[in-house]
């Protein structure tokens, strides 16, 4: 990535050594010190912490959020709380980036690298910003793409299982994550799910719904939305979300916990703002309420788990599939899942990419011993119309795994496919 600069003689900045040059400066990081000490002839340069201090920012509260599942949704309210509450965040991760309600770029990386990090800081500050909240992967801890960067908060949602064709072993995959965790920076952790993880315990605060926590649900209700009534201390409050589903129950709450640590405003101050916050796009999103079908972007078992469990209280249809050269080790286990909470299970492909679709939907149908009520097959469009045409009255479809894409990644190439427009257009044709 090569960014203006205009500092001294040099126009640009840089963190890839092919694109050094006399009007380009340096930013050695973590991730490119090993083609830097190859060079012949070093070029001037300068770190991620050094470049902090020269754009001073750190006057921007950075926030962190890691996990298996949440990141986005937990970002996005976080951001959405903050603006209500009169502040002027910044957000970075899978959505985009934003400031002040303005978007200033598309879709990206969930953690992109620190010279994007730091561009994009860079730009918060100018634009009046004064909290810069961004999603963390794993890859990002593991390789050091957060370098510099002090947080005035690191928010934990879950470790389950996900990305182990990178890290290997689910052991590794929690150190990794847990790594995000050691120092003495402030650090709000889902108590329900602390077992999965070790953290330096200063500056430590927690949320829960069944454990006890610094952020305590008393008494909640997941008809009609979500309606929870919570403890901060000594302090009660209640608030009402559309967002459906008992996981974003969680999301919500470490979104409040955060917001009322960051701002030191009163819990009930922050509470009052959550009902303006109707969720992420493709996440539990609502395509449709007569019939209802929901869109989620969950794509490893325990997401499923999640979102299925959330609407237990209806028959459910479930649309998925697994996406191609990605863990394997999780299809069956995502045809179980699929199985146990679904009246209909419909298997098809998601992002196939270099495997073949059929190879996919075999490693999937694997994990379900019971296959008569089961259908697999490679048409995804197809696989959401049969499963709209045999929808039942009181039955939920939930359409799993893509979300908000509006790609098909098949054999190398992408081809426009968003699972919502394929639902909108069937529903048409059914009306008309």
């Amino acid at each position: 990535m090569t960014i203006d600069y205009n500092v001294d003689t040099f126009k640009y900045l840089t963190d890839d050594t092919t694109a050094i040059n006399s009007e380009t400066k340096f930013l050695l990081t973590a991730q490119n010190k090993k083609y830097f000490d190859n060079l012949a002839e070093k070029p001037t340069y300068i770190t991620p912490s050094e470049l902090i201090e020269f754009w001073n920012l750190e006057s921007l509260k950075v926030v962190g959020v890691t996990g298996t599942n949440g990141k986005t949704t937990v970002t996005a309210a976080i951001y959405s709380f903050l603006l209500d509450l009169g502040e002027k965040p910044a957000l970075l991760g899978t959505r985009g980036f934003f400031v002040n309600e303005e978007r200033i770029e598309e879709k990206s990386m969930t953690t992109p690298s620190i010279l994007h990090i730091l561009s994009a800081m860079k730009i918060a500050k100018e634009k009046g910003g004064n909290y810069f909240i961004m999603e963390v992967s794993s890859h990002a801890i593991d390789q050091k793409r957060i370098e510099g960067l002090k947080f005035a908060l690191k928010i934990h949602t879950n470790v389950t299982s996900d990305h182990l064709d990178y890290h290997g072993t689910v052991e590794e995959y929690r150190r990794v994550k847990s790594l995000f965790f050691a120092d003495e920076s402030p650090k709000l952790l889902n108590k329900d799910d602390i077992k999965n993880i070790t953290y330096n315990p200063i500056g430590a605060q927690s949320y829960g719904v069944d454990e006890p926590a610094t952020f305590k649900v008393q008494a909640f209700s997941l008809q009609h939305g979500i309606t929870a009534g919570i403890k901060h201390l000594s302090t009660e409050a209640t608030f009402h979300s559309p967002m459906v589903g008992l996981f974003n129950l969680f999301n919500l709450m470490a979104a409040i916990g955060a917001c009322t640590m960051l701002t030191g405003r009163n819990v009930m101050e922050v509470c009052e703002v959550v009902s303006n916050f109707a969720g992420v796009a493709g996440r539990m999103e609502v395509v449709s309420t007569n019939p209802l079908v929901i869109v989620d972007f969950a794509h490893t078992d325990d997401g499923m788990i999640q979102v299925l469990d959330s609407m237990k209280d209806r028959e459910i249809s479930v649309v998925f599939g697994a996406g191609g050269d990605r863990d394997q080790g999780k299809r069956p286990r995502m045809g179980a899942v699929a199985a146990k909470f679904a009246k209909k299970v419909y298997v098809t492909s998601d992002n196939p990419r270099s495997e073949a679709p059929e190879a996919i939907l075999k490693d999937i149908l694997a994990g379900i011993k019971d296959q008569s009520n089961t259908r697999a097959m490679v048409d995804r469009a197809f696989a959401i119309q049969e499963a709209l045409k045999n929808l039942e009255e009181n039955e939920v479809l939930m359409i799993l795994g893509k979300g908000d894409e509006d790609t098909m990644e098949i054999s190398g190439e992408k081809f426009h496919f968003d699972d919502r427009e394929i639902v909108r257009a069937l529903l048409e044709e059914i009306d008309n």
